[in-house]
């Protein structure tokens, strides 16, 4: 069996390897064919040796969090053999903390989750995998080629849930919505607020490439330039990209009673003279909320397979800018200037 590993901490192990063991029955009862990958920012942190654990007792980590597969056989009867599915990344720990005994294993106390492909569980890229029925979430059909963007989506689902959650507090009537970054998060974070009716505004640092057009074809806006410099006041902010001066930006952007969504991760050490108690007055004084998000749990899960549903397949195809058979898997983890969402197709 073919899959995709590296050696945690070591920058630059990345390796296909031919002949790795099959999925131990202790991972799952739902044994699944692999049909594809999806790769992204935290593959190439990990392929970097920035991070990354591997399952106890083994010396490499099979990576890809990114998941796509076909049932072959679940004993339980959960799934039937030719079910489309994706898995579930995380996993709650194992005491369990407060969160992860009531599902919400993406709020995590005591850090001691583990996740496909990035800490302490095998990943997806390799040609089968297990995964415990509870954990493996049925797709449409139509998303056959498509559905290894559930799990990019699942974490926009947990955004908006929790922007909802938060509006809640008070009579609030959102308009209008800024996303910063173009990237596959920004996308998907712009599709999920044009399902929901609102105007929508994506800030990306250039305007090249396939980009422009994918965000106008979903009814939003596209600019390019600085947060400052837009001609609107946003109600609602998610910021994809982690860069520090936007994030700072966004936050002083936000409109009274405006709710900022932190997605993108920062790289920090980094500096920036900044005036913090005029964002501290500003944010006190208007009632706007910051908060951050990551990864998500079943409940979102299922609200992204609704939103993939929904969505138009060719739009969410053109977000895929290569397909890469795994013969090729370096290609596949070498970043391409114009690239949006990069995928290791199995079946190639």
């Amino acid at each position: 069996m073919r899959a995709i590993t590296v050696t945690p901490g070591t920058p630059d192990s990345l390796r296909l390897v031919e002949d790795f063991p099959e999925p131990a029955t202790e991972e799952g009862s739902v044994l699944v064919e692999a049909l594809a990958v999806g790769i992204c920012g935290t593959d190439h942190e990990i392929i970097h040796g920035d991070y990354g654990e591997a399952a106890p007792g083994e010396k490499t980590l099979v990576i890809g969090h990114e998941s796509l597969g076909r049932v072959i056989e679940d004993p339980t009867g959960t799934l039937a053999p030719g079910d489309l599915v994706a898995g579930i990344v995380r996993h709650p720990d194992p005491v369990p903390c407060t969160n992860c005994a009531a599902g919400e294993w993406d709020m995590c106390r005591n850090g001691r989750y583990t996740e496909h492909g990035i800490k302490g569980l095998q990943g997806f890229a390799r040609d089968r995998w297990r995964i415990p029925p509870k954990f493996a979430v049925r797709l449409d059909p139509k998303l056959a080629e498509l559905g290894m963007l559930l799990e990019p989506t699942s974490v926009l689902a947990k955004a908006w849930d929790h922007i909802e959650r938060i509006g809640a507090r008070a009579a609030w009537e959102p308009r209008t919505v800024l996303v910063t970054g173009a990237g596959p998060i920004g996308l998907l974070a712009a599709l999920l607020a044009t399902q929901r009716g609102y105007e929508v505004h994506v800030l990306n640092r250039s305007a090249s490439g396939a980009k422009p057009g994918l965000v106008r074809a979903l009814g939003a806006h596209f600019h390019t330039g600085t947060v400052p410099e837009l001609e609107i006041e946003p109600d609602i902010s998610l910021e994809c990209t982690g860069a520090p001066p936007v994030v700072l930006d966004l936050m002083c952007k936000a409109a009274p009673n405006g709710i900022v969504c932190l997605t993108g991760v920062s790289s920090g050490g980094r500096s920036i003279d900044f005036d913090a108690g005029a964002l501290n007055r500003a944010l006190v004084l208007e009632n706007n909320v910051v908060f951050g998000t990551v990864n998500a749990n079943r409940r979102h899960w299922d609200m992204a397979a609704e939103a993939l549903r929904a969505a138009d397949p060719n739009w969410l195809a053109s977000l895929i800018t290569r397909r890469v058979p795994v013969r090729s898997y370096a290609q596949a983890y070498t970043p391409e200037p114009d690239d949006i969402k990069v995928v290791l197709d199995f079946q190639l």
